[in-house]
């Protein structure tokens, strides 16, 4: 599972569904941590706002710009799919590998970056 995490940790343009302006979920937090580490986040919420500076788009088939890292990463041709803490589809897990794709579930980026250092 480690270089599966450290995989998709290398990718570069993160799609975040559901990411918002709203401070107290964890997705804001995740977000700005995944700026800091140099990556590209990509709100996708049906509001379409503009988090931490980046344009917001309603769905992730409005994205303009190829992404490495989404949770519907398969229909889109990402290259992995990562399933947040308490996030468990196994059968979504299968399909992501089947297809090809890193795949992470049940783990945390801010967490496993902290782990790194």
């Amino acid at each position: 599972m480690s270089s599966q995490i450290d995989q998709l940790l290398s990718l570069k343009t993160w799609a975040i569904v559901g990411l918002s302006n709203n401070k107290e979920r964890a997705a804001f937090g995740v977000a700005k941590l995944l700026i800091e580490k140099g990556h590209t986040i990509i709100p996708v919420h049906p509001k379409a706002e503009t988090v931490h500076g980046q344009t917001g788009y309603a769905k992730l088939s409005d994205i303009p710009v190829p992404i490495d890292v989404v949770d519907e990463a398969i229909a889109i041709g990402a290259k992995g799919v990562w399933l947040q803490l308490d996030v468990i589809d196994a059968a979504a897990i299968a399909r992501a590998q089947d297809a090809g794709l890193f795949a992470v579930m049940n783990h945390c980026p801010a967490i496993e970056y902290k782990k790194r250092i």
